[in-house]
């Protein structure tokens, strides 16, 4: 009986989810090839809650379609990252995509090197050692405000792309905090959570200088928060 019971519950969940990508997905459509997805912001309740695994629930036109509308979306935000939550979708599919920075001390620092565009279905991250180090980090559905958050250096990537391949990879440096920004927004997690709460600063123009120091030293010493020993 319990199988049954649970056989449907999967079914319903999947059928209202599909309802839910065509409603996004009709939506931007009618819009014309261009359209975008509105980004939600913090406290929509998508961003809290653990997406769905994706198996298949959607059509191989709605998917391609879905991905193209996250690709848009991302680029015009513009962002490096967008997970299907950020517009409303709880879905665990994420796009990323860095075109990396001009500034050559803040990409050997950060070890920022271009991630050409991707899809991650269902990815996991876990860290490949103990070292981390501490950047600021901004997110689109955490509109006028960057927060330095320590994570992992080196972490394995496990998922499928959207053609259901195999991905089983290490990234090292900005590539992998991206991919770790992403899955967490798949578990509802959002970058705040992780943050240095002191290190908070708006999107303005002190906040602009704290994130664009290299390692966030300065910051670290005025705001009053620790960096990880490994950090810069």
């Amino acid at each position: 009986m319990s199988t049954v019971t649970d056989r449907d519950a999967a079914d319903a969940r999947d059928g209202a989810l599909r309802a839910l990508v065509a409603q996004v997905l009709d939506r931007a459509r009618a819009a014309g090839p261009d359209a975008v997805a509105p980004i939600v912001q913090a406290g929509h309740p998508a961003l809290r809650t653990p997406a769905v695994r994706y198996d298949g629930q959607l059509s191989g036109t709605d998917l391609a379609d879905l991905i193209a509308l996250m690709h848009r979306t991302m680029r015009a935000a513009p962002g490096v990252g967008l997970a299907a939550p950020q517009i409303g979708l709880p879905l665990a599919i994420a796009v990323v995509e860095d075109p990396g920075v001009e500034d050559p001390d803040v990409a050997r620092v950060r070890e920022r090197t271009p991630v050409p565009f991707r899809v991650l279905v269902n990815p996991a991250y876990e860290a490949v050692d103990d070292e981390r180090v501490a950047f600021y980090e901004g997110c689109l559905s955490v509109e006028g405000y960057v927060a330095v958050v320590a994570r992992p250096r080196r972490v394995r990537l496990t998922c499928t792309d959207e053609r259901g391949r195999a991905v089983d990879e290490v990234l090292t440096g900005w590539p992998a905090r991206i991919v770790q920004h992403e899955t967490d927004h798949l578990l509802g997690t959002l970058y705040l959570d992780r943050a240095e709460t002191r290190s908070l600063a708006a999107a303005d123009a002190l906040g602009a200088h704290w994130a664009s120091e290299p390692t966030p030293r300065e910051a670290a010493r005025t705001l009053g928060f620790a960096l990880p020993v490994d950090a810069g």
